[in-house]
């Protein structure tokens, strides 16, 4: 029924929408009947990930929404599937957080073609083609990265000496890696002090970002600062420079972002300096656009999460009350 309804509304809708250039709605402009959403997860690497994953379980319980899930175990192939295997269902709509930025115009333009609208969440594409999804819902990662970048510039305005710095980023060619290494960069690079001696990737978790940081260590005895594109690496990289007989967040300061609970732990503890926060609870968010979209309502094609930072005595005052 849902879909008859959407081929006889077709031309209104596209008049109505918000020039994003998708196809059709598939909801009844009185969101009686109930929507079907595919929603592919890029995996479960990390707490943040888990809780993003449970915010749109939730929400879509909460909202009367029928979710599909699939978890992309941070495959890109793995997500192209499911996202076929969405359209094949005729969902009313998909929304999926990209595993990398690029490689998903092909996939997109038949969700286009199927006349189902795709939400991105949490990720980015970067396709020049923006009629390819109604809109993006997520963190504004360039920003975290100059928030990052920021406190060390402050941390640090007294010194004159050379900084040394290791990054762990996230995982290669994801937009989160890519716009928290620059954010970071276009901060600290406009002092010379500041020096990134090594870089590399951590995937986002735990055990990768303890190995990484545990060859830094190795191949870096002078380490100043550990740059962290997420808790869950920086928390990996606490056990391997505790292995190594030095003290985190004294003597490799740690800076890094999301805030789950495990990280804003060890900010309470003095083992981490200073995290960014990237609030995973996005589902509540999700769920209201998908509505507003199937209805043929205008939405904007950019929605930013509001988030903050944390210090130490930050960290103490909220730990209690933490979601995640």
């Amino acid at each position: 029924m849902l879909k008859r309804i959407s081929a006889l509304v077709l031309a209104a809708v596209l008049t109505a929408s918000c020039g994003s250039g998708g196809g059709a709605t598939s909801a009844t402009s009185s969101g009686d009947d109930t929507i079907t959403m595919g929603f592919s997860q890029v995996g479960a690497e990390s707490g943040w990930r888990t809780a993003n994953t449970k915010s749109v379980q939730d929400s879509a319980k909460n909202a009367g929404v029928t979710l599909k899930f699939s978890d992309a175990q941070q495959k890109q192939e793995n997500q192209i599937k499911a996202l076929r295997s969405f359209i094949q269902q005729k969902v009313d709509i998909i929304a999926f957080s990209p595993v990398v930025e690029s490689g998903w115009d092909t996939v997109l333009q038949e969700a286009k073609r199927a006349n189902i609208p795709v939400i991105l969440t949490d990720r980015a594409v970067d396709s020049k083609d923006t009629t390819l999804y109604k809109t993006f819902l997520g963190s504004d990662f360039v920003e975290e990265g100059k928030k990052a970048g920021q406190w060390l510039v402050e941390e640090y305005k007294s010194s004159t000496d050379p900084v040394n710095i290791v990054e762990l980023q996230g995982t290669t060619g994801s937009a989160p890696a890519n716009d928290r290494k620059a954010g970071f960069l276009e901060v600290v690079g406009a002092d010379p002090k500041f020096k990134i001696i090594a870089t590399q990737t951590g995937d986002f978790t735990r055990a990768k970002g303890k190995e990484v940081m545990e060859a830094f260590l190795k191949s870096n005895p002078d380490i100043d600062v550990l740059y962290a594109h997420n808790d869950d690496m920086g928390l990996g990289a606490i056990e391997a420079i505790e292995g190594a007989g030095k003290v985190p967040g004294k003597d490799i300061k740690i800076i890094t972002v999301d805030a789950v609970k495990d990280g804003m732990q060890a900010l309470a503890d003095g083992k981490i300096n200073f995290i960014v926060e990237c609030s995973p609870l996005l589902g509540p968010q999700l769920m209201d656009l998908a509505k507003k979209v199937l209805k043929g309502e205008q939405v904007p094609p950019r929605v930013v999460t509001e988030e903050t930072t944390f210090t130490q005595e930050q960290a103490k005052e909220v730990l209690s009350t933490r979601q995640y």
